[in-house]
């Protein structure tokens, strides 16, 4: 076998073992279950407009299965296996030596494996398929993969944890890169990998405009009613032990093991080694992004002003630490999708001052992190009443997570100003706005829905209607403009 002297024999050793379709074998221990990104990646690589398409999200969510998914399926439809080459960055170590590993590799593959040129290979419609896990741990991989696609008619497909360094590489490769992102399980994923049964989402994709129908959010409403015993089966596991496909699938295992698992595998991943994976990285705090990440989990669904940062910080931190700083790290939880920030609303380039609003990706890290589980279902807080306005802020926390992983959906907070209240998210679709409040509790007053009262009679702000998210479905509002429905019913949307 002929080699390219900048790939080493240990190298290409490694790269046989994560491809054992070109031997004739197929990778084992694939999960059947195929999460909702499969569909648009396989059709995307088929026949998408973009050569490179981008799967990102938080560890441990089912990206590299997904990836092995996707392959396994290209086989089952009688692609050559010597079409396909799996690389995972993230394990090969080696690869960080090798001066423009993407490109180097590309050659090697096509040259050993593939057996013919890829442009050769797209002649005879035969185009070869690269999948690179976790690939924005490749210095430069933005620039390699452009000049790789510009040059050669190739279909890749790239995984990826960190939105900043997925971010960075989108200048370079407008035009050729589609981005999908993946969180942790949906709730009706949640049904489905416990074998509970399936549900069918209401919102298809591509279809924001539904969003701005008030009849959309009733027939919403009356799905979760007539999916009730489903949606409350799955609501419960995922109460229980939150969205994270390890955390659902390993229900033999006790919630302590699957929270040291969390620990280690998703949060201490990102506050250490992805934290310093760069040369700016080795100048950051591992101690104070542990400290504001503690402060995210406590101030869940709420947003803390710049004071009550730099106090909290400098209780736990020797000295002071600017704003800035403070902001900066809060910026790279969101960028390693830890956490999403949900910034103040802007009208007419007018920002309404206020911090971001912290959503965490998943309640469970929260629960692992503290080691303290907020119940979540009726019965439980019924139970526990004394948790109710912790819940309150998880299920925020929950809803804000969810609406910012729609699509192109802008969300913002409405921060109370003046004689105008606050409103928990604010849905812009076009021109026009949707307020959402969350109260979770069964009994609602006419005080509770005074924010989305104020905003949808401002005629300025163009909301026709607004929707208050509730704990169950026996709330009854009496104004016409306002649907209530569960947050259990919210997370059927998709």
């Amino acid at each position: 076998m002929t080699l390219i002297a900048n790939i080493p024999d240990i190298l290409v050793r490694d790269l046989e073992v994560s491809n054992p379709w070109w031997r004739g074998e197929r990778k084992a221990g694939i999960p059947p279950y195929r999460r909702w990104p499969f569909k648009t990646v396989l059709r995307r690589l088929k026949d998408g407009m973009a050569s490179i398409t981008v799967l990102r999200g938080p560890r441990q969510v089912g990206k590299t299965t997904l990836l092995e998914q996707v392959i396994d399926k290209l086989l089952d439809e009688g692609v050559n296996p010597k079409r396909i080459l799996r690389v995972q960055f993230d394990e090969l170590e080696l690869l960080k030596k090798i001066h423009e590993p993407i490109l180097e590799l590309a050659r090697w593959f096509a040259e050993n494996i593939l057996g013919k040129s890829l442009n050769q290979a797209a002649l005879d419609n035969e185009p070869a398929y690269l999948f690179f896990d976790e690939v924005q741990l490749i210095p430069d991989w933005a620039p390699q993969l452009k000049h790789l696609v510009d040059l050669q008619p190739v279909k890749v497909f790239i995984t990826g944890s960190s939105a900043l360094r997925i971010k960075a590489g989108r200048d370079s490769l407008a035009g050729r890169m589609s981005t999908l992102e993946m969180g942790p399980l949906l709730l009706r994923e949640v049904a489905g990998f416990r074998k509970m049964g399936n549900i069918s989402p209401l919102l298809p994709e591509n279809s924001l405009g539904s969003l701005k129908h008030k009849d959309f959010w009733c027939q919403l409403k009356e799905s979760g009613t007539s999916n009730r015993e489903l949606r409350d089966l799955s609501f419960s596991a995922f109460s229980e032990r939150g969205s994270f496909p390890i955390a659902q699938i390993s229900t033999d295992r006790p919630w302590e093991e699957v929270a040291d698992f969390l620990v280690e595998s998703v949060i201490n991943r990102v506050l250490t080694i992805d934290l310093l994976t760069s040369e700016r990285g080795r100048k950051r705090d591992v101690n104070l992004m542990e400290g504001i990440f503690r402060l995210a989990c406590r101030y869940i669904g709420q947003s803390p002003n710049k004071a009550l940062y730099l106090a909290e910080i400098k209780n736990v931190m020797a000295g002071n630490v600017g704003w800035q700083r403070v902001l900066a790290y809060l910026r790279f939880l969101d960028d390693s999708l830890l956490i999403r920030l949900i910034d103040p609303l802007e009208i007419r380039i007018k920002k309404r001052r206020g911090g971001p609003k912290l959503c965490l990706c998943d309640h469970s890290l929260r629960a692992a992190w503290f080691s303290e589980n907020i119940p979540l279902t009726e019965i439980d807080l019924g139970n526990n009443p004394h948790l109710s306005d912790l819940a309150g802020r998880v299920a925020e926390s929950i809803a804000g997570y969810f609406l910012t992983s729609i699509p192109n959906l802008s969300v913002a907070h409405f921060p109370e100003r003046g004689d105008e209240p606050e409103v928990d998210f604010i849905l812009a679709i076009g021109e026009q706005r949707i307020p959402v409040e969350v109260k979770y509790r069964r009994h609602i007053d006419h005080y509770d829905t005074v924010g989305l009262r104020s905003f949808i009679g401002n005629a300025k702000y163009n909301a026709p209607f607004g929707v208050l998210i509730t704990l169950s479905d026996e709330v009854k509002i009496d104004d016409p403009r306002i649907v209530s429905l569960p947050l259990s019913t919210l997370m059927l949307m998709r």
